[in-house]
């Protein structure tokens, strides 16, 4: 399970990146050029997207690397990740992947517990 949850997150994460540097070069385009009607219209709040475009996806790489070590920490990462990329873009055909595998990588992680230890993670 921690072995799905680091593919899991990474792949979450790098998706993610892609949009995130989409979602900020959009809003800045429309800050610098101005919106067209019906068009190119820019979002309710930039900067949510702008720090969600930043954030998420750093958080899904890091979660996803720490899941074989620190199964639980790296499982928090991957589902603040998932809660964020969701806050800031909201769930579309574009997002719909990297949300759900950095939301199942955090539900693999915190259940996955050490073979060789009787408690999960405490």
């Amino acid at each position: 399970m921690r072995n799905a949850a680091l593919v899991l997150g990474i792949i979450a994460g790098v998706v993610g990146m892609i949009i995130g540097f989409f979602s900020w070069g959009y809003t800045d385009v429309v800050d610098r050029y101005g919106e067209v009607e019906g068009l190119f219209e820019q979002v309710d709040n930039v900067e949510l997207v702008r720090i969600g475009g930043l954030l998420a996806p750093m958080l899904a790489i890091a979660g996803g690397a720490m899941a074989r070590a620190r199964a639980l920490w790296g499982g928090i990462l991957l589902l603040l990740s998932a809660a964020g990329m969701y806050a800031a873009f909201g769930f579309n055909p574009f997002t719909m992947f990297p949300i759900s595998f950095a939301a199942l990588g955090g539900i693999l992680a915190v259940a996955a517990g050490k073979p060789d230890e009787p408690k999960a993670h405490f």
